[in-house]
């Protein structure tokens, strides 16, 4: 039976070597332990982690690890990372170890991965070749149901694709879930009615996980046409119950609020590459993975890469829509597409909600800038005949 593999960055401490460290991590993550036991059993050995190989990599080591398949229970994620990302982040042989990227087999990748994926969503939207734009609603708590919708009213009648809550707006008493979801569809209605463009909205369901499915199931009950999950602090087998219960009949968002007290220190904790596999293998159909411009710290190497993850072939999933967001703006706009490509979501909150000209505005000059790089054109050159990316490039510039 084909194993699992992990592949590791990490440090040695003074006194240890790198494959004696290599060799730590293989014991301490499936039957080792500090000690010799007495309860070991010859049959155990089958179980052993293997180090593949270890090589240098800057002022430490790479190394590739065999987890013999047995020790993983098919189907049960929080079991899978207790394994490839459990006890070693704390082993004192090491000052430092991330994870960087692992690979299942099929046998272990049984899961249903995306409903709808980029070829879904853009079928909703009845988009082809183009980026889509999205927004958060800003501020991203504090208003009312009634002013939520017309902020997303705005940004729709603008021209978005896309409206999401932001990762902190869930159910709270001053914009109760169920009223705010009426409120900004039936304003997302009177927008398709002038427009005839189809939005999708991302109401935040992220709550415990033996209420998760519930609050989905009374969101959609109420006229959402997608929800989003904050993947990290829900958790990998919040997304999975989503994406694998019959009720949940809409794209699902992941924002992956938290991830950088993981994925931030490059030397330690585990890499976005990891988490863009396990959210394309839960369901997520679309993924915040990052910018190479936005206010946010980003590696473009590894970003490209991490989208890669999410749109490359990988038994038989559906691809995952990449969510460029965190501090964009239309002048940011040309640096992600010639770097991240079309198949993308640009995302915007206060890039459009902070526009001079307010939130409609702003969203007609993220959807001029997307033009404008379509059409082989600059920013500045297109806006001289756009007003509303001219006073957003006045404003913030462009890259």
């Amino acid at each position: 039976m084909p194993d699992v593999k992990a592949t590791y960055y990490f440090r040695p401490d003074r006194r240890t070597t790198a494959s004696e460290a290599a060799q730590a991590i293989a014991e301490e993550e499936t039957t080792g332990t500090w000690t010799r036991l007495t309860t070991r059993q010859d049959y155990v050995r089958a179980l052993d982690g293997e180090v593949l190989d270890v090589e240098s990599s800057g002022a430490g080591y790479v190394t590739t690890i065999r987890y013999p398949s047995e020790i993983f229970e098919p189907g049960n994620v929080s079991q899978y990372l207790s394994v490839v990302a459990g006890n070693l982040f704390g082993l004192g042989r090491l000052e430092a170890v991330r994870l960087l990227d692992m690979e299942f087999p099929e046998t272990l990748s049984d899961f249903r991965g995306p409903n709808f994926g980029i070829e879904g969503v853009r079928h909703l939207i009845g988009s082809r070749d183009r980026p889509h734009v999205g927004t958060i609603i800003k501020p991203k708590v504090g208003l009312s149901p009634e002013d939520t919708a017309m902020v997303a009213y705005q940004a729709a009648v603008g021209g978005v694709d896309f409206i999401k809550d932001d990762e902190t707006l869930t159910d709270q008493a001053f914009c109760p879930m169920e009223d705010r979801v009426e409120a900004v569809m039936g304003r997302l209605d009177e927008a398709r009615d002038e427009t005839g463009r189809m939005v999708l909205y991302a109401v935040n369901v992220s709550d415990r996980a033996d209420r998760i499915v519930e609050r989905a199931e009374r969101a959609i009950e109420r006229g959402a046409n997608t929800i989003m999950v904050d993947v990290i602090t829900c958790g990998f087998g919040a997304l999975q119950a989503l994406s694998e219960s019959p009720s949940i009949s809409v794209p699902i968002h992941v924002h992956r609020t938290m991830h950088a007290a993981m994925t931030r220190n490059p030397e330690h904790g585990i890499a976005m590459r990891p988490i863009a596999r396990l959210v394309r293998m839960m369901g997520g159909d679309q993924l915040h993975t990052g910018t190479v411009s936005g206010k946010m710290g980003h590696n473009p190497e590894e970003l490209i890469g991490d989208n890669a993850v999410l749109t490359q072939p990988y038994y038989g999933f559906r691809e995952v829509f990449p969510v460029a967001s965190g501090g964009l703006h239309p002048g940011k706009v040309h640096a992600e597409l010639a770097a991240l490509g079309t198949d993308i979501v640009l995302q915007a909150g206060g890039g459009i909600h902070g526009h001079p000209d307010g939130t409609a505005a702003g969203a007609r000059a993220m959807r001029q800038a997307v033009d404008a790089f379509l059409e082989g054109v600059s920013a500045e050159e297109y806006a001289e005949d756009h007003v509303e990316l001219r006073h957003a490039i006045s404003l913030w510039g462009a890259e």
